[in-house]
């Protein structure tokens, strides 16, 4: 079959603020091929995505990623990795290819699961997919009291985890951010799993940083993640050898290489992978089995819809020992709703993905109507790109 259709759907909430949450908007991808469709999510500003999708060609190496996709034979796995390799060489020079790429490839899986009629981990090779401990993913209240009161409803809906992050943590003293901690695990109680995200606040600055762990290690924090850019590898390592609490970081990685010297050089107990940013699920599975082999945890990275949190759990369905898997619990309704299906804890607390084709996931297209945003891009009178039309339900 060849691939007849790329289409962008921009959906966002009517005002978007300047908190730390991803939900906020979203870029669904559809792709169409041999009377199949699949769906995907890219992880990034969705204009500049879709600016990316159709821009004119700058040269050689900088084409529009829609050039490299349109009308491409697709019938296997390795034809998705083909045409990724082909997407990343023709357009090098064009730096968000990689976000721009992610969402593309989810949904190549997607279809090639619809078309096969098995879900993507089966597809990826693992015989079963291994029930996910969730860890519900929230941004730290403006005072410790706020944060504390997060934490106690978190362990009232039964979540045995909980990762708190951004908000005021990083930005103010020692103390203030020592309350903030101590008040999620008094909340989270003696043995829930407790884990910080720094948001790269301190860039690379290892002193500032390794002034919060005495505070960490009081509170039982299991990870820090995020204490610096992930580029900053020096600065992890350096933190890492001074540090009794494990590092946790990479979601920043857009490509498989980038996610290798994390977790080669920086000291990481964690490697966090998010599919809509490196590439999609191949690259993510590809990091996740080389994780496994140098001995570092695999985990999702994922802060918007199920769509999204189901291509993130696929790269390591299948592996056994690595079990903890991000679950945000607090996202705008534009991407709550995105999908008509949802990955709900079970009776035990877990996660478990659906032995359904594809993701497992249908698209609410109601949803994707009350969100959408109009959108064109013209250049020298030609329209490059348009909204498309929703589909019927």
């Amino acid at each position: 079959m060849q691939i007849e259709a790329v289409d962008f759907f921009y959906v966002k909430m009517p005002d978007v603020t300047t908190e730390g949450d991803g939900s906020q908007d979203a870029l669904l991808v559809r792709v169409a091929a041999g009377g199949h469709v699949g769906w995907g999510e890219c992880e990034a500003a969705p204009l500049v995505s879709i600016a990316s999708l159709v821009c004119p060609r700058s040269h050689g190496a900088c084409q529009p990623v829609i050039a490299s996709v349109l009308g491409q034979t697709f019938d296997t796995a390795a034809d998705i990795a083909r045409i990724a390799r082909l997407v990343k060489r023709n357009s090098l020079d064009l730096l968000q290819t990689d976000h721009t790429l992610s969402g593309i490839e989810i949904a190549l899986w997607d279809l090639l699961g619809k078309r096969r009629q098995e879900p993507v981990w089966r597809l990826l090779g693992f015989d079963r997919a291994y029930a996910k401990k969730p860890y519900a993913s929230v941004l730290f209240g403006d005072t410790p009291e706020e944060t504390l009161e997060k934490a106690r409803g978190i362990r009232a809906r039964n979540f045995q985890a909980a990762k708190f992050g951004w908000g005021p943590y990083g930005t103010g003293s020692v103390d203030a951010d020592r309350d903030q901690v101590h008040a999620a695990r008094e909340g989270l109680g003696p043995d829930g799993i407790l884990l910080i995200d720094a948001g790269t606040v301190w860039e690379d600055d290892v002193p500032t940083a390794a002034a919060r762990l005495p505070a960490l290690a009081e509170a039982r924090a299991a990870w820090l993640e995020e204490p610096f850019v992930s580029g900053a590898i020096e600065a992890y390592a350096a933190l890492a050898r001074q540090s009794t609490v494990r590092l946790a970081g990479g979601e920043g990685c857009h490509d498989v290489h980038m996610a290798r010297h994390m977790i080669d050089g920086a000291g990481l107990g964690f490697v966090q992978i998010d599919t809509g940013r490196i590439g999609g699920i191949g690259p993510a599975f590809e990091v996740a089995r080389y994780a496994a082999a140098k001995g570092v945890t695999f985990v999702n990275h994922t802060f918007t819809s199920n769509l999204a949190l189901s291509a993130s759990l696929q790269p390591f369905a299948g592996l056994a020992g690595h079990e903890i898997c991000e679950y945000p619990i607090e996202t705008k309704p534009v991407a709550r709703d995105l999908t008509v299906e949802r990955l709900v804890p079970d009776a035990d607390g877990m996660i478990r993905l659906p032995d359904r084709p594809g993701l497992g996931m249908a698209i609410d297209f109601e949803t994707v109507r009350r969100y959408l945003v109009d959108a064109r891009i013209e250049v020298d009178g030609a329209t490059l790109y348009e909204t498309p039309p929703v589909p019927a339900d």
